[in-house]
């Protein structure tokens, strides 16, 4: 299988927004491909966040990363969030999962971050085996606090 990477744009937007809408399934929200889509439009209307979608040699989306811009105000520079990973169950365990992480890893050398942070459930052994394969290592120095807005 051929695998190309790019940073989604509008002509992206019907692929990425259906794998968007699956991701969310997986972690229990409904379906709801219109929400989806929006959500989705909106980041890349107002360049709010940087999507990476992979695709086969058809234009197939396979799975996408979506990462957010913010600080680091301890080491005083940029850092990326990957706050979405997911890639479609008929290509896991083919590398998708792992060029989109690499493509994270480039932009992050590409503006000069310090760091990429994710979070993943404690359940996801499959992603948390990918990451860890890829050097990233689990925070035992701090908890992680919400607050519920409603």
């Amino acid at each position: 299988m051929t695998l190309d990477i790019k940073r989604a744009t509008l002509t992206d937007l019907d692929e990425v927004s259906r794998l968007f809408d699956l991701y969310r399934q997986f972690y229990k929200q409904p379906a709801d491909l219109d929400k989806a889509r929006r959500y989705i439009e909106a980041r890349i209307t107002n360049n709010e966040s940087i999507i990476y979608l992979a695709t086969d040699e058809e234009g197939n989306g396979l799975g996408f990363t979506q990462l957010y811009a913010t600080f680091c105000s301890v080491a005083a520079a940029p850092i990326w969030i990957l706050y979405d990973l997911y890639v479609d169950v008929g290509v896991r365990k083919g590398g998708v999962g792992t060029a989109l992480m690499n493509r994270a890893r480039k932009l992050a050398e590409e503006t000069g971050a310090v760091r990429i942070q994710l979070e993943t459930a404690v359940d996801n052994l499959t992603a948390q085996s990918v990451y860890e394969a890829l050097g990233y290592e689990r925070d035992t120095a701090f908890y992680n606090y919400a607050l519920a807005i409603e």
